[in-house]
């Protein structure tokens, strides 16, 4: 005990050290009110992806909104345009491995001034190849995020045209399929998964998005541009004031997790050594519910649309009926042991919807954990890091986000750009 007590204090000393501010919550600057993204899916297996955003300026103390960044899933797009016309021009940006499309309005927005905005990407390499079933194609999608903004409803839109399963949590209205969340500031949407026949669209094993890294490395995209390459050393300039700042607010970070880090390993090994653990192990328990659909409404007769649950007219609901059943009652059940609503067997009408939860696992006999088989363990995702990498969007935000001294350091951190050099 004597031991843990003094990992305890070390950790608020160095907390007390590195992170003076910690307690002090900057507010956001900004709220967005609406973020909708409608999904359609075009014949060569590309993305149209409509963005829509309702942003309201809370704080104009950092100057007027004039231009905001929405991240995008990845730097192979087609294109990216205005749709409404309060936008002057829409920019893809890059930092890092993550992608931007940087929005610039015509006029600038102040506190309590809300902006509508809509534009409009085509986006390439967001799908993956007989990953889960051979013949099956599935494309995945994590929308933007924003690091200090909150998101007071976000919606996506995808059109079911064509698909036989999707991910848990979406509804079905008039023939797409809808999520709907809400993410505090910093949060990120649950990924989505849609999965069509691989001969549904123009489908390319050489565009799968676990074929290339989130920067584009190994391809030229639609603009003929080389990430593999290109040398951004030469091409790229640096403010080295702002990053001198910028690394000298940074210290304390570097302080901080340190410490940490060296706090965490002593912990681990108290609690290795008390038979306890930070991270069970969990085992996951699949659900299957078996639905049948009316092909008709049983109200008022109206022949039941695709992937609909209640019929438009009347509103009765077009299920039949709707019971768990066991693996064993079905066939061929390794197929229908992933999140999603499957289609099941040869009628129209019958489906069966798969949940996946992950509950903790007894543990193993202490006398076993030196040789048990952890160490030569996996990944058990579903789909390639490549994959999540490639399509989760990148944060988004606005100019002048950033905490002011957060450090209580009374240096004013400059936003760090990167410049263009002039080429002869």
């Amino acid at each position: 005990m004597k031991k843990l007590l003094s990992i305890l204090a070390s950790l608020v000393l160095v907390a007390a050290v590195a992170l003076p501010g910690i307690g002090v919550k900057a507010q956001p600057t900004d709220e967005i009110l609406d973020f909708t993204i409608t999904v359609d899916v075009n014949d060569d297996a590309t993305l149209n992806m409509l963005y829509h955003i309702e942003w309201k300026v809370l704080d104009d103390s950092i100057g007027a909104l004039d231009w905001v960044q929405i991240g995008i899933p990845n730097s192979n797009y087609k294109s990216c345009a205005k749709v409404s016309d309060n936008i002057q021009d829409v920019k893809v940006q890059f930092s890092g491995s993550e992608v931007f499309a940087q929005v610039y309005f015509k006029n600038k927005y102040y506190k309590d001034d809300i902006v509508n905005f809509d534009f409009r990407v085509i986006q390439d390499y967001m799908y993956e190849m007989n990953v889960l079933k051979e013949g099956e194609t599935v494309y995945y999608f994590t929308p933007g995020w924003f690091k200090d903004i909150p998101v007071d409803n976000l919606t996506i839109i995808w059109n079911a045209d064509k698909a036989t399963a999707w991910s848990h949590g979406a509804t079905t209205e008039d023939g797409k399929l809808v999520w709907k969340g809400t993410l505090s500031a910093g949060a990120k949407f649950e990924e989505i998964s849609v999965t069509y026949p691989s001969d549904a669209f123009a489908f390319d094993t050489s565009k799968t998005a676990n074929a290339y890294d989130a920067y584009g490395n190994g391809y030229q995209n639609s603009n003929g541009f080389d990430y593999y390459s290109y040398d951004y050393d030469d091409y790229y300039d640096y403010d080295d004031f702002s990053v001198g700042v910028a690394f000298i607010e940074l210290i304390p970070v570097f302080l901080f997790w340190i410490g940490i880090r060296v706090i965490v390993s002593k912990i681990k090994s108290y609690f290795k050594g008390t038979g306890f653990s930070s991270q069970p192990k969990t085992t996951k328990k699949i659900t299957r519910t078996l639905i049948k659909y009316y092909p008709e409404c049983p109200g008022c007769a109206a022949p039941r649309p695709e992937n609909a649950e209640k019929c438009a007219y009347c509103g009765r609901s077009f299920i039949e009926s709707e019971e768990v059943v066991e693996e064993k009652e079905i066939t061929n059940p390794e197929n229908y042991s992933n999140e999603g609503t499957y289609r099941y067997g040869s009628s129209p009408n019958t489906f069966i919807r798969v949940h996946v939860t992950h509950i903790p696992a007894p543990p193993p006999p202490r006398s076993s954990c030196a040789h048990s088989s952890c160490a030569h363990s996996h990944c058990a995702c579903a789909h390639s890091c490549a994959c999540a990498c490639a399509c989760a969007c990148a944060g988004g935000g606005r100019a002048g986000c950033s905490t002011k001294d957060f450090y209580n350091t009374n240096l004013k951190l400059k936003q760090i750009k990167l410049k263009k050099k002039n080429r002869a």
